[in-house]
């Protein structure tokens, strides 16, 4: 097997590449490093600088590379600004996607993984999410993935293709500090970025239904979710072509924003007390992904916790941010 990772210098896709070639598979990225940092790939990753709208880029490195499979990970995610920019969102997480699978389909590559998100779900009232749940999303982002969903299996069994969509819930952590998240759009980095500006972490909204009022979500560390898509590349590498396999990757595990700001706190030193704002429109008061789906297909479970995304986060931002560390 080749696979083609398609995004596979940002943030999620340089852990999913690396961990793939430790793990012995063939790969080759695609990559507009509009957000995606090319030092993070290994030498020896070989690294097609394009966008997956460009349809003579991608007939010409899937033939090249003879690509067996794909993992489409390359994707606009910022929930605000795909409010503000709808066309611009369903262009590029859409669109980009049928480009992208009209040149699988010509090219007769036969496996597909998708970067799904737990946005699909919207704001679901229930402990734990499975993969069962009603798909109502609350904002375009949220829509362009599920609507990715639907033209992947679609497409899938219209011409025999080996499908998975994963849908990610809390991302973080770094397997090594220059792997870290650049971007400041999480929670994590976003305490960060206050405490290294010498100002409180803020919580939207304290007021909750749930056990100290903040909101409950489900984080999984980024080298988690890169094991993840190992299991689910192996997977769809032993099938011949057909059938979909659509799973959440988290931990099934709840942690309250206010548990995460004291986890934060112990590990930066910084302990000022959070300020609570308002809340934030759209928030669900609990988003917890059920992952007995996961366990039972591939006998997968996440083995990293809070602490150490917590921490693997921190040495990231402080390589980039050397002055937080001595605040």
């Amino acid at each position: 097997m080749t696979w083609l990772i398609t995004g596979g210098a940002g943030y999620i896709g340089a852990h999913v590449a690396r961990a793939m070639t430790a793990a012995g598979e063939r790969v080759v990225v695609l990559d507009d490093v509009s957000s995606g940092v090319a030092e993070r790939l290994p030498e020896g990753i070989p690294l097609v600088r394009g966008a997956v709208l460009d349809r003579k880029l991608l007939d010409r490195t899937l033939a090249e590379h003879a690509v067996t499979g794909v993992v489409h990970l390359a994707a606009k995610k910022q929930v605000g600004q795909s409010v503000e920019q709808p066309l611009h969102y369903y262009r590029e997480n859409v669109h980009g996607l049928t480009v992208l699978l009209e040149a699988v389909v010509e090219a007769g590559v036969k496996q597909f993984l998708f970067s799904s998100s737990a946005a699909v779900y919207g704001v679901p009232e229930m402990d734990l999410i499975p993969e069962s749940a009603p798909c109502e999303p609350i904002n375009p982002y949220g829509e362009t993935k599920l609507a990715g969903e639907w033209l992947v299996r679609a497409t899938g069994r219209a011409h025999s293709l080996s499908t998975a969509c994963l849908r990610y819930f809390n991302v973080a952590g770094a397997e090594r500090p220059e792997l870290a998240d650049t971007g400041v759009f999480n929670i994590i980095p976003m305490f960060f970025d206050r405490i290294t500006r010498g100002e409180a972490p803020r919580i939207f909204g304290a007021d909750y239904a749930t056990p100290d009022g903040t909101c409950i979500r489900d984080y999984i560390h980024v080298s988690d979710l890169a094991d993840a898509h190992l299991a689910v590349a192996r997977r769809l590498a032993e099938q011949d072509g057909g059938g979909d396999l659509t799973v959440n990757i988290g931990r099934g595990v709840g942690v309250s924003v206010r548990e995460l700001a004291d986890v934060v706190a112990e590990i930066t030193g910084f302990t000022d007390e959070p300020v609570v704002e308002p809340r934030r429109p759209g928030d669900a008061a609990k988003a917890v992904a059920s992952v007995d789906l996961i366990a039972k297909e591939l006998d997968w479970t996440s083995s990293r916790g809070v602490r150490e995304m917590v921490e693997s986060a921190w040495d990231g931002w402080c390589l980039r941010h050397p002055e937080a560390r001595i605040k």
